[in-house]
């Protein structure tokens, strides 16, 4: 089974915080606490993922609300896996996560986006971005560096 990585119990515990504030700056509402006690124990433990189905059910529900409110799939629609790339190109998955993504659990795929996000080397996270600054209506091509001299 997938872990969550501490992150995300952060992230969700944010989340929670901004759309249901405490009314007095010290009470916390029911999905912050029951996220925060997750998050504590895993601290307590120094672990840095927990296992998805042994949460307590509240802390789950609120996660999975947090979850829901975040992007599914890495998809940029440039899929080099079509062509034959054990990895994606575009969005940084494995040809078979790109094929088990619909069967995934909320944990494999938010583990899977933790991935493809360290590894920062999908186009979704440089050159398809530089790509669309470049060609920016109105925009400045930013100055390329001049190749280096060899000896």
């Amino acid at each position: 089974m997938a872990a969550l990585h501490i992150t995300d119990i952060e992230s969700a515990i944010n989340w929670w915080r901004a759309r249901k504030p405490s009314f007095d700056g010290v009470t916390a509402c029911a999905e912050v606490l029951a996220l925060a006690e997750t998050y504590a124990l895993m601290v307590y433990y120094h672990e840095a993922e927990c296992d998805e189905d042994s949460m307590p059910a509240a802390a789950r529900a609120a996660w999975l609300a947090w979850y829901a409110s975040t992007p599914d799939a890495p998809c940029i629609a440039i899929c080099s896996t079509s062509q034959g790339d054990a990895i994606c190109k575009g969005c940084g998955r494995t040809f078979d996560e790109v094929q088990r993504w619909t069967q995934m659990t909320p944990a494999e795929k938010r583990s899977t986006w933790r991935r493809i996000t360290n590894e920062g080397t999908a186009w979704r996270f440089n050159r398809y971005a530089e790509r669309s600054r470049e060609t920016t209506p109105g925009s400045t091509p930013e100055p390329q560096p001049e190749p280096a001299a060899s000896a």
